[in-house]
């Protein structure tokens, strides 16, 4: 039997797993993935600038084991709620998760010492701090002007936790608090992300049902790039071996819904281009996300092989492999995470991974407990106030 604290830790360190494999390659295309690496098959793996100057890389490190801001802020989110000790909402964004990240110091294993997280983000995470620190915004409306990506979506899986059996619930705890941060289909990828991880923790779950309630809830664009790239990867289950076969087709599915390929660099020669890259619609969808769907049910729920084979297939490939992680992670347990690979993380990122998750169970727990309570209280008043309106 797998317990809750199993699935939880199954999240994190599956989060953590995905994101150590996806770092080592990120930004790369498939074609220079394959060429360089083959496949990418353990954590334990050579960052493709490791060699390069300390300027070029941005002082900078990755590889064998070190994660990067998608475990980072999933860990500081874990931290919220063992604040708070209840629900979230935006206004928790821009109180107690702006401290987490802008002025609490902690070890960034990229960095190789302590330092804040804000200093390790992309500018669409900064963009936390510019809202509700500096621009004082409503915290609600914490989301916009911000360059849309997976940015909510790759850290809001302990919404789904939260939330564990109760999709519904966690897709609408993740939308309020999200909205703090993202807006438009990064918005909506961090409330399917984190319907997706709360589904995942039923008993007995397939894959197929874990997407099948993403589907439910998801909406426009990425309702769409979710069902369109599983479907592909229904057709492709025979010859899954043919990575290049897989790769291609999936990418010629995304392309519908996230128009920036492999250009994802921004360099001074693109200013004043039009573009529909990271901007605002009711018809895109972040690739992370279905991409990451895709792998899993390509793989039959495997949690390795899809996150080797993600990570592997270009571009945002740490975001990939956290997406993929986390929710097998809570479906299988911590044990689908190769030990090895969970001492590694461990011994190298050193984010004392292990005890956070402690710490998180019994908050996760309480909480999960009260709203079981709570609700069983509902129900006992509407059926009091129904059968005394029909004796009346």
């Amino acid at each position: 039997m797998v317990t809750f604290s199993d699935r939880v830790k199954g999240v994190v360190f599956g989060t953590a797993y995905g994101d150590a494999m996806g770092a080592v390659v990120e930004k790369m295309t498939y074609e220079q993935i394959k060429e360089k690496y083959g496949r990418v098959e353990t954590t334990q793996t050579k960052w493709w600038k490791a060699d390069w100057s300390e300027s070029a890389r941005l002082s900078r490190m990755r590889g064998m084991g070190i994660i990067t801001d998608d475990t980072l802020m999933t860990l500081a989110l874990m931290n919220v709620y063992c604040t708070e000790n209840r629900h979230l909402d935006a206004y928790d964004i821009a109180n107690e998760f702006v401290k987490e990240i802008a002025y609490r110091p902690r070890y960034i294993p990229e960095f190789g010492r302590e330092a804040l997280i804000l200093d390790r983000l992309f500018y669409p995470e900064k963009h936390i701090f510019n809202r509700h620190v500096l621009a004082n915004c409503e915290p609600r409306e914490g989301g916009y002007g911000n360059m849309v990506n997976c940015g909510a979506a790759m850290y809001i899986s302990p919404i789904g936790i939260i939330n564990a059996c109760n999709p519904r619930g966690a897709y609408d705890e993740a939308i309020l608090f999200a909205s703090g941060h993202q807006l438009s289909y990064g918005l909506e990828a961090a409330g399917v992300m984190a319907c997706s991880v709360a589904k995942a923790f039923e008993p007995g779950v397939s894959v197929e049902q874990v997407i099948d309630t993403a589907l439910h809830y998801a909406k426009d664009g990425t309702k769409r790039a979710i069902h369109d790239i599983c479907d592909a990867a229904i057709m492709l289950k025979h010859n899954k071996e043919d990575r290049d076969e897989v790769v291609r087709k999936f990418h010629e599915v995304i392309g519908q819904y996230s128009p920036m390929g492999n250009d994802v660099n921004r360099g001074e020669h693109k200013l004043g281009i039009a573009t529909n890259h990271y901007t605002p619609s009711r018809l895109f969808s972040i690739e992370e996300l279905p991409l990451a769907m895709g792998f899993m049910m390509l793989h039959e729920g495997n949690l390795t092989e899809a996150v080797k084979d993600g990570v592997s297939s270009g571009r945002d490939t740490d975001s990939i492999g956290v997406m993929i992680g986390a929710i097998l992670g809570a479906m299988h347990g911590v044990s689908a995470i190769p030990l090895d690979e969970r001492i590694a993380l461990e011994n190298v990122s050193k984010q004392n991974i292990d005890q956070n998750c402690d710490r998180f169970i019994e908050v996760a727990e309480a909480i999960i407990i009260e709203d079981f309570n709570q609700s069983n209280a509902r129900q006992q008043h509407i059926l009091s106030t129904l059968g005394g309106g029909a004796s009346a």
